[in-house]
């Protein structure tokens, strides 16, 4: 386990920590701001408590049952039987670094001294975390509204010693159990805890700063393989020229501009369309090729604007009601996921268009009629050999996927609590689906730089000399076990091989000694 350790405070996180938590084994720590917080807070709830007067979360019911005032003898049930009711989820576990994102952000919340938590329970939360113990949690169950119920519910039932939970072996087991071995004493929650536990966006948010990260590493690898693909189909990169891009003065066109002429420098296949094939001289590159900067410039601005959206909500304390600074205990509306429902819908469009135009720059390689010199396929023995036929088959059914998953889930709402919960966010089921679109645009990706590199390959045996960052990209993925296409092999194993240099950031790695820091 990560020996790197995250001290959470009173005011909030960043996507780096909520990233080393959930994807690095972080070990995390309350600081002693974060713990006199919770105390002073729990003080107020106490107080309010032992008044006869009914306050909503501390002594009453939830939802469409708020009017019910639940007499003392019966609270600590009514916590507890609010995190057994509420773990409802269903379908397939979810990945362990969600969890841990969301078990990481909820502790976020609670040590912001606006629950009412004890300071015991913060504990419990980060000894969990620390012990490598992940929760349960299923696909369904969340609307994005009142918090990420369902998956939080399954969370707050480890910290209870109930329903299942997975090692740090992988083995899942019950929970109690897992305690158990790793001396965590359960909790027994009080006053107002339960409902602590469950009220916030804190899945959909961690999905959001995992996908922003992966996006961000994607849309690097994206301008690489452009540009790849523009030189093997001996374009100009004359439309990368920073002047062009200046009177458009969009931040993440420019700089996905600069990475493409950045990676074309010193290529000697650049505009060599006429000399090569002996055809008329080309005036303009397809726009898929040609548009390639205000495409993935576009997105990248999209997943910017998602990074402002993420770090307002990592500073945020999520939950109803809330303890102010005055102490008063206030109802209110902050567990809605709408701010962050939107954006997991915008960054599904933009992926999904990133995947398409990807596709129709790897179809046009292989077309014998638009790739300019180049075989059927790219294939050894066209007609005998299929060449990357099929490949573009697999991208054109991702892309397909990609379009589906890109409907936005927000624009969708389902009442629910008997109408007291009326209008949703539906972010979870955005957050699910952006994940799926992340994965499939990594793949997508790959299939480009294949066949990008397999024509670079054939225009060097054409005479034609590369540029320096293709080659060093070239030589990378043969490191990586990609050997390209060839008589008698079949091209799952190079395709897999080629999807997991992408996703681990080796194309960037790769060409960057040669170009300098890419955006």
């Amino acid at each position: 386990m990560d020996m790197h350790t995250v001290v959470v405070g009173t005011s909030g996180t960043t996507a780096q920590d909520v990233i080393a938590v959930a994807r690095g084994n972080a070990r995390v720590e309350l600081s002693a701001a974060a713990v006199g917080a919770l105390a002073a807070a729990r003080e107020v709830i106490e107080a309010l408590a032992a008044k006869p007067e009914p306050v909503y979360g501390v002594s009453t019911g939830f939802g469409a049952l708020a009017s019910r005032h639940i007499s003392p003898e019966l609270r600590a049930q009514l916590q507890r039987n609010i995190v057994r009711s509420h773990a409802a989820g269903m379908g397939p576990r979810v990945e362990r670094e969600v969890v841990r994102a969301l078990m990481f952000l909820r502790l976020k919340t609670v040590a912001s001294g606006h629950t009412g938590v004890r300071p015991e329970i913060a504990q419990t939360m980060a000894d969990v975390l620390n012990a490598g113990i992940t929760p349960v949690v299923h696909e369904y169950g969340s609307l994005g509204c009142s918090g990420d119920l369902a998956p939080l519910s399954h969370c707050a039932l480890t910290l209870m010693g109930e329903g299942d939970a997975e090692g740090p072996d992988g083995t899942v087991r019950p929970a109690g159990e897992l305690l158990a071995a790793h001396g965590i004493t359960p909790v027994e929650l009080r006053e107002k805890e339960g409902l602590a536990l469950l009220n916030g966006t804190d899945g959909m948010l961690g999905m959001l700063v995992m996908a922003i990260a992966d996006l961000r590493s994607l849309y690097t690898s994206a301008d690489i393989t452009a540009a790849l693909s523009l030189e093997a189909l001996l374009g100009t990169d004359k439309v990368l020229a920073p002047e062009l891009h200046a009177i458009r003065p969009h931040p993440g066109q420019g700089a996905s501009a600069d990475n493409m002429l950045r990676v074309l420098a010193g290529s000697g296949l650049t505009g060599r369309h006429a000399e090569v094939t002996g055809d008329a001289p080309r005036v303009q590159d397809a726009y898929s090729v040609r548009c390639a900067p205000q495409v993935n410039g576009a997105g990248r601005d999209t997943v910017a604007h998602a990074a402002t959206v993420a770090d307002r909500e990592l500073a945020a304390a999520v939950d109803n009601p809330v303890v102010l600074a005055d102490g008063r205990v206030e109802s209110n509306g902050n567990f809605h996921g709408a701010p962050v429902a939107y954006v997991l819908d915008f960054l599904a469009i933009v992926a999904a268009d990133l995947g398409s135009i990807t596709e129709r720059r790897t179809d046009r390689l292989l077309d014998k009629n638009r790739s300019h010199g180049l075989p059927p396929f790219l294939a050894d023995d066209a007609g005998v050999d299929s060449g990357l036929m099929i490949a573009q088959y697999t991208q054109a059914a991702l892309v397909s996927e990609m379009k589906r998953l890109a409907v936005p889930a927000s624009a969708d709402s389902i009442p629910s609590s008997a109408m007291q919960e009326d209008h949703v966010s539906m972010g979870w089921s955005a957050a699910r689906k952006l994940r799926t679109a992340v994965d499939n645009l990594a793949r997508i990706v790959a299939v480009e730089l294949y066949a990008a590199t397999r024509a670079i390959e054939l225009r060097a045996a054409q005479g034609l000399t590369p540029a320096p960052a293709s080659l060093a990209a070239i030589e990378a993925l043969r490191a990586a076990g990609v050997q390209g296409p060839g008589p008698d092999r079949f091209l799952s194993p190079d395709l897999a091989a080629a999807d997991a240099f992408v996703r681990a950031g080796g194309l960037v790695a790769a060409v960057e000694p040669v170009t300098g820091p890419l955006a």
